[in-house]
């Protein structure tokens, strides 16, 4: 595994002059040149990047899935994220690159703004690369138009450039996120299906009595088998359906719960063990949370 802790690092890699800016960098995809190294082998960087790409012949991987940016879309890499490029898809990035920009900026430049607090709540950084932004032209060129400005900011460093290039930054990401909202929507129909398949799964686990022998049920566990990550699974339902991923597994447990505590003699502590807590007292806080009554008080309902 090869750190990249540096953007002057990943500039020589690339085959770029140094940045002008030691901690934030526009590079033009185009002008990339990946030197023939072993680093590119698998390799994470010390570094937040964020690209807009497009006619791009390589396929980059990340993780375990690689990522096609012919269409033209943005992705989101946070430091320490693994990547990977093979020997022949260097050597084609060397002939051809594509179009588009990379901005790349170190921790180090967020520190004592608010944004350094803020960052780690925008999902998109943990999305899977088949969970890109796809934008369109007016988005496209929004997006372009900041990298462009980060770009000229930089080109003279005084008191105030910080700041500024911070609050194009900030910009960029509220975009982001709002793109991101856009595309749920537009893409209802599929998270719609994937809404289906994760209360099946939901179902499958609790009737299949799953909990005995696993536990409760975990968004890791979901996003996993319905082939997403678990910040886009969350991202995406709560865009569908207001609430995230971990609310609807303890809306269907409450749900599983009502129904032994109205139709079995199980005690409350049986029926927490059956849904696979650890501690009767865990479930109890819970069903109380979610329902403002004991499980005692739900089942005395009844009679």
């Amino acid at each position: 595994m090869y750190i990249v802790n540096s953007i002057s690092e990943f500039h020589r890699q690339l085959s770029l002059p140094e940045p002008l800016h030691p901690l934030v960098s526009v590079i033009d995809v185009s002008e990339m040149k990946p030197a023939e190294s072993e680093i590119w082998g698998q390799f994470f960087v010390n570094f937040y990047s964020i690209s807009l790409k497009k006619d791009v012949t390589a396929k980059v991987k990340y993780g375990q899935q690689y990522y096609d940016f012919d269409k033209g879309t943005m992705n989101f890499i946070a430091p320490r994220q693994v990547q990977s490029l093979s020997i022949s898809e260097i050597q084609q990035m060397r002939l051809e690159c594509g179009q588009g920009y990379m901005l790349m900026f170190h921790p180090d430049f967020l520190h004592k703004h608010p944004i350094a607090a803020a960052i780690k709540n925008y999902g998109f950084f943990s999305y899977a690369v088949n969970e890109a932004l796809h934008l369109s032209q007016r988005e496209e060129k929004d997006i372009i138009e900041i990298f462009q400005k980060i770009t000229q900011e930089y080109q003279h460093i005084d008191r105030h450039t910080q700041a500024v290039i911070l609050s194009q930054i900030d910009l960029l990401l509220n975009y982001s996120n709002r793109f991101y909202e856009r595309q749920f929507i537009t893409r209802k129909a599929v998270n719609n299906d994937l809404l289906s398949s994760m209360e099946r799964l939901l179902n499958d686990y609790f009737d299949n009595e799953e909990t005995l022998k696993n536990g409760l049920p975990t968004v890791e566990f979901l996003a996993g088998k319905l082939n997403v990550s678990a910040h886009y699974l969350s991202d995406m339902l709560r865009s569908l359906t207001g609430q995230n991923a971990q609310m609807h597994i303890h809306e269907k447990l409450i749900e599983k719960a009502k129904e032994y505590l109205s139709s079995t003699n199980l005690s409350v502590a049986e029926i927490a063990y059956q849904l696979g807590f650890e501690y009767p007292q865990s479930f109890n806080r819970l069903f109380k949370k979610k329902t403002n009554i004991s499980p005692l008080e739900f089942r005395a309902s009844f009679y």
